[in-house]
């Protein structure tokens, strides 16, 4: 029987694991984690947010650069399928007010919990077997030639080596598919180990980038701020900025101030921006609106408004509600001078630059960035260089905010490895 190795047990390994296995081919998964699914649980501590039911033109625009490579992924399984394939599981699902789609239960372990039970005891197809605490630490010489056990065929295998408890093994397979994430959370399994691998052998890897990741703001806030501010949100808000480039962005939330800078929704939103902002020039800026919901004209008029015996803050407070986080950063950026002058107060309300410097580091994102290059995999996620071998997941070189739309390509991406690994194994 043909055998074929996964390595990594993440949502793309083993979405490829469930394509193969239900083939009736033999599949072995391979982690270095004591147990499957690590980050995907951590993913629904806050709610397993698995997809998003915008129509698929939208959805696709979420992959910047990679949109025509991730589409072409999402004619073998697109976010509808996330849906159906979570049912088929006794998973439902519902829509929330902002378009996402989360699992009734708003957990992810019940859906892991299912999804290992299928796998391991599936109605057809072959068992999937796990071999947990096995870290993968290179490539073994494949065996030309070599005589498969009861058979006259012959056949190239693909030989890994693991380090495991009970000291290094080496696996053999006609198929390997690779799924072993990007290089944030490296606490959870993906820490990026995996690139000098990939770029000895002549793939081609693009350098691994934070992406859904906080920033430092440039000179850091100061004590006063960071100590009574660190940790508040700024809510109701918006954001603007223009690129170098000439790209522009502009989004209303919320997001949170960190005793060295910015990070939450509204900021990952625009991360791969102001990164790219960043490696380019070594900052960049975007203009805070603190009252999105008010004209310049009415935020002039209402801080220009006499203000008698009372104090800056009760006039601001009382004529246009700022208070608390958003006078802190008024103060900080304008100075005790600045902030008594009416014009330049009203239009910074309207438009306060905040200037960053740095990215937070890579362990620290939500997702990474980079990866190896589409350019170097075939329509099957089959890399050109190393034929027999798939990647897949966030080890491909695309990236996208959250809200659904990491989990459902790196889903996509394991069932299209998958299905490329069927072809192999036919041809």
């Amino acid at each position: 029987m043909k055998k074929v190795i996964v390595v990594g047990a993440g949502p793309a390994g083993l979405m490829a694991a469930e394509v193969i296995s239900a083939a009736g081919v033999c599949v072995e998964v391979y982690d270095a984690m004591p147990s499957v699914g690590r980050k995907f649980l951590l993913a629904g501590k806050g709610g397993l947010n698995l997809t998003h039911s915008e129509p698929a033109d939208v959805f696709a625009s979420r992959y910047g650069q990679r949109r025509a490579q991730i589409e072409a992924i999402f004619k073998t399984f697109n976010s509808g399928n996330v849906r159906s394939w979570a049912s088929s599981l006794g998973i439902e699902t519902f829509v929330g007010s902002s378009g996402r789609v989360f699992p009734v239960s708003l957990k992810a372990a019940p859906l892991l919990r299912a999804w290992l039970h299928r796998l391991r005891h599936p109605a057809s197809g072959t068992a999937v077997q796990f071999f947990m605490r096995h870290r993968w630490v290179g490539w073994r010489e494949p065996l030309s030639a070599q005589q498969e056990s009861g058979s006259n065929a012959k056949s190239t295998r693909l030989g890994l080596e693991f380090d495991s408890d009970s000291g290094r093994v080496t696996a053999q397979a006609d198929a390997l598919v690779f799924a072993l994430g990007g290089g944030s959370w490296a606490r959870l399994g993906s820490n990026g180990a995996w690139v000098p691998w990939f770029r000895a052998r002549g793939v081609a890897v693009a350098p691994l980038l934070p992406s859904n990741c906080g920033f430092d703001v440039q000179g850091g806030w100061s004590a006063h701020f960071a100590s009574r501010f660190a940790g508040q949100p700024f809510k109701s808000v918006s954001i603007e900025l223009t690129t170098s480039q000439g790209v522009s962005f502009q989004r209303r939330g919320e997001f949170v101030a960190t005793a060295t800078g910015v990070e939450g929704s509204l900021v990952y939103a625009a991360s791969n921006l102001l990164r790219d902002e960043i490696i380019a020039h070594g900052r960049a800026t975007f203009h805070l609106d603190l009252l999105p919901d008010l004209s310049p004209e009415r935020v002039l008029a209402e801080v220009s408004h006499p203000r008698g015996s009372r104090s800056l803050s009760s006039h601001l407070k009382s004529r246009l509600g700022i208070d608390g986080i958003k006078m802190g950063v008024l103060h900080e950026v304008l100075g005790k001078q600045r902030m008594h002058d009416v014009a330049e107060l009203a239009k910074a309300i309207k438009a306060l630059p905040l200037t960053l410097q740095a990215t937070r580091p890579l362990d620290e994102a939500i997702s990474t960035a980079g990866g190896v290059l589409f350019e170097g995999v075939d329509s099957n996620l089959m890399l050109e260089q190393l034929p027999g071998i798939f990647c897949a997941g966030e080890m491909l070189d695309w990236e996208a905010p959250t809200g659904g739309y990491l989990l459902t390509a790196c889903l996509a991406s394991g069932a299209c490895a998958g299905q490329g690994v069927l072809r192999y194994l036919q041809e």
